[in-house]
């Protein structure tokens, strides 16, 4: 009778510390990553809902408000009041809790029935002129990511920290 190859208690105590100290070091770069990804998400969330919103406005021909509560950590889209009885396709989110939403030269914009800075989409798809020139989503101690107009003011794009409008 052959006898049985095994691991010894040892070989895998010193297995199990290892793996302890390789997880003790990827931890925390781990959780930075996975933190970034939800401001990204969240980033790429607000610039989707702006080309839906021109895309809206140029479509139904009828102006749309994209507005921006910084306070309550909230944003929607909606018709600007005042040509329809009311917008069945009105969307509003809620960022995060570990988020934060800034906006940089805020106007306030009439047509959300609220005193808030928003983005106007003319009936045309053009940007209206009250439109806020951007938009800081932030997370933690990290960068903020900007959308912004674009260089052209046509539309808006994501940027970081070091071109901020």
């Amino acid at each position: 009778m052959r006898p049985r190859r095994a691991f010894t208690l040892i070989e895998l105590i010193l297995v199990m510390a290892l793996l302890t100290v390789v997880i003790g070091i990827a931890a925390p770069k781990l959780s930075k990553f996975f933190r970034g990804r939800t401001q990204d998400a969240e980033a790429g969330r607000f610039l989707s809902l702006t080309h839906y919103g021109q895309s809206r406005a140029a479509s139904e021909g009828v102006p749309m408000t994209l507005w921006i509560d910084a306070r309550n950590g909230t944003y929607g889209l909606q018709q600007q009041t005042g040509y329809t009885d009311g917008d069945r396709k009105a969307v509003d989110f809620t960022l995060d809790k570990a988020l934060q939403i800034e906006v940089a030269n805020a106007p306030k914009s009439a047509g959300t029935g609220r005193d808030l800075p928003a983005i106007r989409f003319m009936p045309d798809g053009t940007l209206g002129s009250t439109s806020v020139t951007g938009v800081s989503i932030k997370e933690g101690e990290t960068q903020p990511l900007w959308i912004v107009q674009s260089a052209n003011g046509l539309n808006y794009e994501i940027q970081d920290q070091k071109q901020k409008p």
